[in-house]
């Protein structure tokens, strides 16, 4: 194909050829004025001088045209996988490329977008995004038509079809059912953390779309890290809050799910997730000290420089063989509150330590044995012995002693030692890996310590020994609370520096939060997150055999797993994390939680098939929206870009008429000669005409 265009290159600037065409008509208009003879052939000679310098052109383009370019984006988002979506996406590509295939100069570049596995994007399903990328590689005259295969909720769409740089329609081939339905549930309000035992309130609201009147409730039940904890009947339509409890610090799991509606299109979206990180208020611990000894500034130093620590602090100073007759009254500036401490007030407490506690009278059995309830009921309880344990004056005589592991024996011993951690202890999170720690048969790079009282381990894990392979450190769980036994009064030496010191402050900040039941701590504990598209699954125990775990998919499918060990108790195993939503993980005893992407996807807010956020974008590029169920599937016709562009059972592709010139011919219409020879020519007619 060829065109045929006029190119002007003026010999001269246009303002001066502009003067002198002015000049002229001004004295062909005297000379009209005057009724001169010739005046014609005058006009004529400055035309073709005016026009020669002009300098016009005919210009000859070969060109050969280029094809035009459609664009199908199929939608592979999680909304697709809905009922038969999916199939009618993949019929629908199907037949746009048989029939875009049929059609002469016409190309078609199809792209899937969505992410069908589940996209990482919080801002729901993106489509033209892609297709903005694919718009860029092609010049806007060829863009034939833009025709998305979609249920249309589409999160990235455009202002308008200007802003996509194209003067093509949009066209949409919606997917679904017209009549769908869905119960859907809404988190409206949800706190980021918590203060641990505090009450915390969340807001929810439950709709049955498409939204009639409301009416009736929907049981609704809320799991905190995968544990059923509370249910309410939630009103349909209405706001409504349900309070809840953390039970330890740091990230919680909190699943909220509606039971099934009328109409259920998914039940993704009635489960919501919050993550609620639980924080501990200040932590009150109770020191007893029963006499002054080195290590009692060692203890306070420690738990001081907590500065989430309240420390209560008492020592009793006089000892029980000193007998002066002094009053009771006087023995102290402050009274020891009793009653208030032990009585009144216990159950405040985080975590009370005994420290070389002994026998005397100061506190009543009746009191002891409150502490002795205090950890049945939960409570934490730490004793450092010291040789009175060894005696009848030990706290084991007293209504606690049913709640402490280790039963003295009356030995004592007195020798340099180096504490010792025993196969159990590198396998539990408070004394696996502490600095100086040695391996099995070695010995440990950290201070001697010079006393050890014996005792007989009746419960607990011992995860420590000493002399003779005595028991050291003992935990146990009493009731619903727990209780540590250190077996010496000399760990003070490791914070003096003798002999290199060693890990006093690591290991004591470890056994205070194991024993108020920090989660970091756990002996048998289950862990899992997702990280770079991954699902890492941490399994901690004491036992050497570990069991498989089972994980549920969020699309419900099950996998199996075997764990990998790692050593210190820990085992370990991934799994590529390809859907979005709640993974559950269980080995038959403990069940975690972890999330992949985001916890409520903008994608299943609401899941009903609809072309309402296309069709302004569809009408102003003259396009239309085109329901796949029950309709047939439309013919294609290409079209002039000034006419209708879609019809009944049909949708329109505009016609680019893009092409590249190969070749250009340059012709110009005055040539010199002729220029030289018409010019002339009119001046002698016009003097020839002027003589007569």
């Amino acid at each position: 194909m060829s065109a045929l265009s006029i190119q002007w290159a003026p010999m001269l600037p246009l303002w001066l050829i502009g003067g002198l065409g002015i000049a002229a008509a001004l004295l062909i208009a005297l000379a009209f004025w005057r009724r001169a003879r010739g005046v014609l052939w005058r006009l004529g000679a400055f035309a073709v001088l005016l026009l020669a310098l002009a300098n016009p052109s005919i210009v000859e383009e070969q060109r050969d045209p280029l094809s035009d370019v459609v664009f199908i984006v199929a939608d592979e988002s999680t909304s697709q996988d809905i009922e038969n979506r999916g199939s009618q996406t993949e019929q629908a590509v199907s037949h746009l490329l048989t029939k875009i295939g049929a059609l002469e100069d016409t190309e078609v570049r199809l792209i899937r977008a969505g992410d069908a596995a589940g996209s990482r994007d919080v801002e729901g399903t993106r489509l033209f995004a892609p297709l903005r990328q694919a718009l860029a590689k092609v010049p806007r005259q060829r863009v034939s038509a833009v025709i998305l295969i979609s249920d249309g909720q589409i999160h990235d769409l455009p202002e308008s079809v200007e802003s996509l740089g194209i003067e093509a329609p949009v066209h949409l081939l919606l997917t679904g059912r017209p009549d769908e339905g869905d119960r859907r549930l809404t988190i409206t309000q949800a706190p980021s953390f918590g203060i641990v035992g505090d009450q915390l309130t969340l807001s929810l609201r439950v709709d049955d779309l498409p939204g009639g009147a409301a009416a009736g409730s929907a049981r609704v039940v809320l799991r905190q890290d995968g544990v059923a904890t509370q249910g309410i009947d939630a009103r349909i339509g209405v706001e409504e809050q349900m309070t809840f409890e953390l039970d330890h610090r740091g990230p919680a799991v909190l699943e909220i799910e509606v039971a099934r509606g009328p109409e259920e299109l998914t039940l993704s979206n009635n489960r919501a997730a919050v993550v609620v990180n639980g924080v501990r208020d200040r932590l009150r611990v109770l020191l007893v000290s029963g006499e002054p000894h080195a290590g009692e500034r060692a203890w306070r130093n420690i738990l001081k420089s907590d500065p989430s620590v309240d420390l209560v602090h008492f020592t009793i100073l006089r000892p029980p063989e000193k007998q002066d007759g002094t009053p009771i009254r006087e023995l102290s500036l402050i009274a020891f509150p009793t009653r208030e401490l032990f009585e009144v007030k216990l159950d405040e407490f985080d975590l009370i330590i005994f420290d070389r506690y002994r026998r005397r009278g100061v506190l009543p059995s009746i009191y002891l044995e409150n502490v002795a309830n205090y950890v049945e009921n939960g409570g934490a309880l730490l004793e450092a012995v010291g040789p009175t344990f060894a005696t009848p004056l030990s706290l084991y005589r007293t209504p606690l002693g049913r709640v402490l592991p280790a039963e003295p024996t009356g030995q004592i011993y007195e020798a340099g030692f180096h504490p010792q951690v025993t196969d159990l202890g590198n396998r539990h999170p408070v004394t696996a890996g502490l600095d100086g720690a040695a391996t099995p048969g070695g010995t440990p790079s950290w201070g001697r310590w010079f006393r050890q009282i014996e005792g007989d381990s009746i419960r607990g894990d011992i995860l420590m020994q000493g002399i003779q392979n005595s028991p050291l450190l003992i935990l146990d769980r009493f009731g619903e609370g727990r209780v540590a036994q250190m077996m010496s009064d000399h760990m003070w030496l490791w914070s003096r520096g003798f002999e290199g010191g060693g890990p006093q402050a690591e290991l004591l900040r470890r056994i205070s939060h194991w024993l108020m039941k920090e989660p970091d701590l756990e002996e048998e504990d289950l862990r899992a997150l997702v990280r770079g598209g991954q699902l890492q699954i941490i399994r901690r125990s004491l036992s050497i055999e570990q069991p498989q775990v089972t994980v549920t998919l969020p699309s419900g499918e099950t996998r199996s797993l075997t764990l990998t060990p790692e050593g210190a108790g820990r085992s370990s195993a991934t799994l590529s994390a390809e859907e979005n939503g709640l993974y559950h993980i269980t080995d038959g005893q403990l069940t975690t939680l972890a999330a992949a992407g985001p916890l409520n996807p903008l994608e299943l807010r609401d899941p009903r098939s609809s072309g309402a956020l296309v069709e302004p974008l569809a009408e102003e590029s003259g396009g239309t929206v085109w329901r796949l169920a029950g309709d047939e599937l439309p013919a294609l016709r290409k079209v002039a870009a000034d006419r209708d562009r879609h019809g009944r059972g049909w949708i329109g592709l505009k016609r680019g008429g893009g092409y590249v010139v190969t070749g250009v011919l340059q012709i110009p219409v005055l040539p010199a000669l002729l220029v030289l020879c018409l010019s002339l020519a009119a001046a002698v007619l016009a003097w020839q005409r002027e003589g007569h």
